[in-house]
């Protein structure tokens, strides 16, 4: 049978990815009469970017601003990933600390997952510049690599705040509920668009709507709720490569405005 591997971007370690998405890898295949998926994680977003540009995986699981990059390539849009109420940015902070007003940020350390994580960065840095912060000049920006590495650098004390996006939030809260205990919300930003779910072109088209009709039945079964519960995920969308060009636009003017994604 063809194997096609499922990308899912860095949301985790590849362990507790492996640990949240692999259910849902097994229900893909139970359902799959005539081909077979296999979970691919990635150790950082470049790694991930690099993977979906050469086409290597026949689906992914990406951010919007990875879609509209992905759609490039010659990948479509079956279904969004959760509720677009749910793809914000937050700024996590320890109990204790002093930052009260996003000016208190001024020449302090603002952690993130990786510059291309939309929730968990460029939304957190477009909020900063909306209210008054040069998030070039005025605060230093640490990227270290995953969602979890991100909250930990606020919980440790290595930044002042840390931008991540609340399913890795509540994961967070769940697997480490002394750490999280320690913590707050500071602030969020307004939601966009949530993750996608994408396949690529060459997907024979019985495999594509088994997939696409798999996602959007887990809501309806046990083990379905299960495995939403596991991805910190309330369930999946149809959705289509327009669904995301409210994207464009926001990032059209954050890097306008604030930065480029990539690149200088």
């Amino acid at each position: 049978m063809p194997t096609y591997s499922l990308a899912v971007h860095p949301l985790h370690n590849p362990q507790k990815l492996a640990d949240a998405y692999q259910p849902l890898v097994d229900e893909l295949n139970r359902r799959l009469p005539h081909a077979r998926i296999e979970l691919l994680a990635s150790r950082d977003y470049p790694t991930y970017n690099s993977r979906f540009r050469s086409r290597e995986p026949g689906l992914l699981l990406a951010n919007p601003w990875q879609t509209l990059e992905a759609i490039k390539v010659g990948y479509r849009v079956v279904a969004m990933a959760g509720d677009a109420q749910d793809f914000k940015g937050i700024f996590i902070a320890r109990k204790d600390s002093p930052i009260q007003q996003v000016s208190d940020l001024k020449g302090k350390v603002v952690s993130y997952p990786a510059a291309t994580a939309l929730a968990a960065c460029i939304m957190p840095q477009n909020y900063l510049y909306q209210n008054g912060i040069d998030v070039n000049r005025d605060i230093t920006n640490a990227y270290v690599g995953s969602q979890e590495s991100s909250i930990l650098q606020a919980y440790l004390g290595q930044a002042a705040v840390a931008a991540t996006w609340p399913p890795p939030w509540r994961m967070f809260q769940r697997d480490h509920p002394q750490q999280a205990s320690e913590l707050k919300v500071l602030w969020q930003t307004p939601p966009l668009v949530n993750n996608s779910v994408m396949l690529r072109n060459d997907l024979p088209a019985e495999a594509a709507a088994v997939v696409s009709q798999t996602l959007l039945d887990l809501p309806n079964s046990a083990k379905g709720r299960e495995i939403l519960q596991g991805m910190a995920t309330a369930g999946f969308h149809a959705a289509t490569d327009d669904t995301y060009g409210p994207v464009r636009s926001y990032i059209a003017d954050f890097e306008k405005n604030v930065r480029k994604v990539e690149g200088p």
